[in-house]
């Protein structure tokens, strides 16, 4: 399968100005691109292809009003052809409904939080014997290497966030050895705002709620922001340390997630999970603890790493009805509020906790095996029968002859 990995880079002043250079020249094909696609078929023209695209450029690095994009490599320039002709792909493929539907490719701005170029192997960049990223007339950037590429890859991608830091990313092919061993374990999840996850056999994993605590700050940081004149250089200072605000949030929220999935995966063999409408419940109320949870990267990151290691996802429907059914008798008690969080089954009298109790019944209907018994927070009171009961010469109730203590 293919990864993507993603790396830090640290690029000095003049590698900085190249890089918006680049940047720059990219987006301005695409958008001359975009602009020639358009015309021609407001004007009913049939549509230019990338092949007459590419002669354009060709012929636009002669004149003197686009001369200066022979200053970036001839490979960024062409790579922003193809992600032009891959939006195009997309859009006409959501209209045919293979895909979820999605918007027309839109102009690109200087003003865009997130810039990116493309390198490929014919840019002949490389990684240098001294661990830097050797990229086409930007020169050796140096590169924080956290972790070891499983296979050479074949392209480049550099992007500037928001925050005005630097990653280069990389997609390659990974190994076919990486199966773990096999474990006996196999659990249920079932996630929560309160809790993040919630797992069959009793465990519960707190919330970091990353966004709530770093409120205070982004109100401070947004309210200096809005504080400043527009156009000036002071609000373009005030909005970078919004966004490195925001991106330290997102951050602390990505490592949680791959730590915890990580985690589950390598302790157990199959993992099952519920699919939530997320979508829908980040249009209520509680929509800011929905995006702060991050359930569905969450999920994401969880398949493909149980595809890469060898394990078993499983996703039950949505409308299973994990929190009515008692996970003891199998007994559909109704459903209930969400401030209940314990409750007694009708049936067998077993007390259950309400979370522990759905995720018993994700992993029962995902077929996997585990013991309902877990569920359990403590028995309910059995009656004992009749023929049971006895009295012992010193007035003690007694059970079949042993004293009650």
């Amino acid at each position: 399968m293919q990864l993507r990995y993603s790396f830090r880079m640290y690029p000095n002043g003049p590698q900085r100005s190249a890089l918006a250079r680049a940047f720059g020249c990219s987006r301005v094909v695409y958008n001359d691109a975009l602009r020639a696609r358009e015309t021609a078929r407001t004007a009913g023209l049939p549509f230019v292809t990338s092949a007459e695209l590419s002669k354009q450029v060709t012929a636009a690095k002669k004149t003197e009003e686009r001369a200066w994009l022979s200053e970036v490599s001839a490979v960024v320039l062409q790579q922003s052809l193809r992600d032009l002709d891959t939006a195009y792909r997309n859009f006409f493929d959501s209209l045919k409904g293979k895909r979820p539907r999605m918007g027309a490719p839109r102009f690109k701005s200087r003003k865009d939080s997130r810039q990116a170029v493309r390198f490929t192997a014919n840019a002949r960049w490389k990684i240098t014997t001294g661990g830097d990223l050797s990229l086409p007339k930007i020169g050796d950037v140096r590169v924080k290497w956290s972790r070891t590429l499983p296979s050479t890859p074949s392209t480049v991608t550099v992007i500037k966030d928001a925050a005005g830091r630097y990653f280069c990313s990389f997609v390659v092919e990974t190994g076919e050895d990486e199966t773990l061993t096999e474990v006996t374990g196999q659990v249920g999840i079932d996630l929560g705002l309160t809790h993040f996850a919630i797992l069959s056999d009793g465990t519960k994993i707190d919330s970091p709620r990353f966004l709530h605590r770093a409120e205070k700050k982004l109100k401070r940081e947004q309210r200096r922001l809005s504080r400043k004149a527009r156009g000036s250089n002071n609000r373009t200072k005030a909005r970078v340390k919004v966004a490195r605000a925001h991106a330290q949030v997102a951050d602390a929220r990505r490592e949680f997630h791959h730590q915890l999935s990580t985690k589950l995966i390598r302790e157990n063999q199959a993992v099952a999970v519920e699919d939530l409408a997320v979508k829908g419940l980040a249009r209520t109320r509680i929509a800011k603890s929905i995006h702060d949870a991050g359930w569905s990267a969450f999920l994401t990151m969880l398949e493909y790493k149980a595809a890469r290691y060898g394990r078993g996802f499983h996703r039950i429907g949505r409308f299973e009805p994990t929190s009515q059914v008692c996970s003891q008798c199998g007994v559909k008690d109704g459903p209930k509020p969400l401030h209940i969080r314990e409750w007694e089954c009708k049936a067998c009298g077993a007390v259950l906790d309400r979370d522990i109790n759905a995720a018993v019944n994700v992993a029962k209907a995902a077929g996997l095996a585990v013991s309902a018994c877990r569920a359990r927070v403590r028995p309910g009171p059995v009656p004992a029968q009749r023929e049971e009961a006895g009295t012992h010469r010193d007035g003690q109730p007694t059970v079949v002859g042993i004293p009650f203590l």
